[in-house]
């Protein structure tokens, strides 16, 4: 017989007795011998439960359950008091939204007329939203501010740009009269790489026509967009051989939703310029959704988990373009485009 089993023989004989003092002190030791006994950390979330100590119960279910998804294989007769687990837990993270609201709204705070950084804490401690950070996929730059949403009135090179809508607009219409052709599916696959695991692989739902493409100026594009480019100058964009600028005119055909996924860097800041919004498209960017509005640049950072959909009934084409953040100064811009540029040129012999 093993030390684990008799201390959980102890607890079980503990509880017959209703020795509630034996039965808390085997269990602990059954704990700290082995903190992925599941059998005795369920054991104490029941006895806490008994003890109607809710807090403490929370906290031995949710270990539990933590340790069951690294095991390997879990006992089937563990399989029941996991299910107990997760009820408590769904049921009373409930409970505490609801008691912890309502001590809330009785101080006359709540989530309508909180800070917005409050009310967003709020959403969190409730269980009513994730905790979204910056995960780029390919390049984290620390120290930066975390924050989804930019706002347009702290780029002073904005306004000059917006005021470019109604020429690049024109442009676009003219693009577009011209041929489709120009519009090509925005998720492709290179011929040497695995395809990208995206429903929307070589889908012209979500279209590209590219502007600035690998750092240069797209195939005519200099010719028929020279107003865009013109604009698209102002902006603080980031230059890196065969890497960057890039722009496109992208188009989101009814709908069409572009899944959750995180962007490949934190270094840069995405701007979108709407040109043609119908009813019924957003974007959500970490906890925050917004809505396109023409001729408003939406200036987000792409390396949180954000996604995009068209449910209206045409077309939605926005311009997008990259710039650095501005918590990045000159000479560390200098240094990531070096950094940039030795990655890019890594196996070219």
């Amino acid at each position: 017989m093993t030390g684990q089993t008799i201390w959980l023989d102890q607890a079980r004989d503990a509880h017959r007795r209703g020795d509630i003092v034996a039965e808390t002190a085997a269990l602990d030791a059954a704990i700290r011998a082995d903190r992925g006994n599941i059998a005795a950390i369920l054991a104490m979330a029941e006895l806490k439960r008994r003890q109607q100590d809710d807090r403490a119960a929370q906290s031995f279910y949710r270990l539990a359950l933590g340790v069951a998804a690294q095991a390997r294989a879990v006992h089937p007769a563990l399989h029941s008091g996991l299910e107990r687990a997760q009820t408590f837990l769904t049921a009373n993270e409930q409970a505490f939204s609801d008691h912890l609201l309502g001590q809330l709204r009785g101080a006359g705070i709540d989530q309508r007329n909180a800070a917005p950084r409050v009310a967003e804490a709020l959403r969190m401690l409730a269980g009513e939203q994730p905790l979204y950070l910056q995960q780029p996929s390919m390049f984290y730059f620390p120290g930066l501010t975390q924050r989804p949403f930019f706002e347009r009135a702290a780029f002073d090179w904005v306004p000059a740009l917006e005021a470019a809508t109604g020429a690049i607009r024109a442009e676009l219409t003219s693009l577009i009269e011209q041929s489709a052709d120009h519009f090509g599916p925005y998720v492709t696959a290179s011929a040497d790489r695995p395809p990208p695991n995206n429903p929307l692989l070589d889908n012209g739902d979500w279209g590209a026509a590219w502007l600035w493409k690998e750092g240069a100026v797209a195939d005519g594009m200099d010719a028929l967009c020279p107003q865009t480019l013109a604009a698209l100058s102002l902006a603080p964009q980031p230059v890196i051989p065969a890497r960057a600028p890039f722009a496109l005119f992208s188009r989101l055909r009814p709908g069409t939703h572009i899944e959750p996924h995180h962007g490949l860097l934190n270094t840069r800041l995405i701007c979108h310029l709407p040109l043609i919004v119908p009813d019924g498209c957003g974007i959500r960017v970490g906890g925050e959704t917004r809505a396109w509005r023409e001729g408003e640049l939406l200036i987000f950072d792409d390396s949180f988990e954000h996604e995009a959909w068209n449910r209206g009934t045409a077309d939605r084409i926005v311009l997008i373009f990259e710039i650095w953040r501005p918590d990045i100064d000159a000479d560390e811009r200098a240094q990531l485009t070096r950094i940039f540029s030795a990655i890019d040129s890594y196996g070219e012999g």
